[in-house]
């Protein structure tokens, strides 16, 4: 069976030469490197494994790993070692101004409530293992978000990185129907505030760009790990670009209770008090959905006026969150 290829396998091979070469005490030769690197011992012929040992030896000298060639002892098959020097290699020690302390905990801060929030969590213990700690007084009144809080995320980041087909129900943006996709997943980014995939649609055999929030139910994969791979030009960025449209506004009158909604407040055209226990706030909004989960988030203390649709779609959301076919929440957003 042949040896994996593709850019995972690319980033395993020249880590397992960087682990070899750095904490080898003496310089390692060509057949010993090929001897304990796995994917060189898996090499076809010796020709294979020395046009790949060159190019590796190339891409980690410009990747500014201080690659070593040494002279050996003659009791070794050639006369030509190589290592890694620790000194150079290791990094100096770090120290952080006060606006970068500040930028470091702004973007854990962005990442405290996603599904990488453990990432986040580990960087910041590595930092303050070196006794670096972040700023938080000159973060007082900035709340960075930067939410996956979409159910598909998680499967569809997986099912990219992995590259397995999947299968979904999809709503179009201007209809509540769904219909089922197989995909071929190549990527998922965040662009302008909303979560993408990018991918290749297998039903109509060209590629695709499908926004998260429009994805209903759960991601199903379709087929195995390795299946299909993502076209060596693909500009994700690109292709999301190009397939949305110009943002357009829609206005919503809401009914917002005193000393509450305050982000909605500061976003509004015009704030009008009805009495002692509400306002009524003219806002405008470019997403049906995103705006309906936003509304939705303040319960109560928010009942949407205006549009049917937009009240419609929060009213959905809050008898989700109170269980399935609970009437509970229709009755405030009249």
């Amino acid at each position: 069976m042949s040896a994996p290829t593709g850019p995972a396998a690319k980033t395993e091979r020249l880590l397992n030469l960087v682990l070899v070469l750095l904490y080898t005490r003496r310089p390692l030769t060509k057949a010993r490197i090929r001897q304990m690197v796995p994917q060189y011992a898996s090499a076809p012929t010796d020709e294979a494994f020395d046009r790949t040992f060159e190019r590796d030896k190339d891409e980690l000298r410009e990747l500014g790993i201080p690659l070593v060639t040494e002279e050996v002892s003659a009791g070794w098959d050639d006369d030509q070692g190589y290592r890694i020097d620790q000194r150079e290699y290791a990094l100096p020690d770090l120290t952080f101004e006060r606006d970068e302390l500040a930028v470091l905990g702004l973007a854990s801060r962005a990442w405290a409530q996603a599904s990488l929030g453990s990432a986040a969590a580990q960087a910041l213990r590595k930092l303050r293992a070196a006794d670096v700690e972040r700023d938080e007084e000159s973060l007082i009144g900035i709340e960075p978000r930067l939410r996956t809080t979409e159910p598909s995320f998680d499967a569809l980041k997986d099912a990219a990185l992995r590259r397995v087909p999947v299968t979904f129900e999809y709503r179009r943006p201007d209809s509540d129907d769904t219909m089922t996709r197989q995909v071929q997943p190549w990527r998922v980014l965040l662009w302008h505030g909303r979560w993408y995939l990018t991918g290749f649609d297998l039903d109509r055999q060209a590629p695709r760009v499908f926004r998260l929030s429009r994805i209903a139910g759960s991601v199903r994969t379709a087929g195995r790990p390795g299946s299909f791979e993502v076209p060596a030009d693909h500009d994700p960025h690109l292709m999301v670009s190009r397939s949305t449209t110009p943002t357009q506004h829609s206005p919503a009158i809401l009914r917002v209770r005193s000393g509450r909604g305050h982000l909605l407040r500061r976003r509004a055209r015009s704030v009008g008090e009805v009495d002692d226990q509400w306002s009524l706030v003219d806002i405008d909004y470019s997403d049906v959905d995103e705006f309906a989960g936003e509304v939705a988030a303040h319960g109560a203390d928010v009942v949407v006026e205006q549009p049917h649709d937009l009240r419609q779609a929060v009213i959905a959301r809050l008898r989700a969150a109170l269980g399935e076919g609970s009437t509970a929440g229709e009755g405030e957003a009249r």
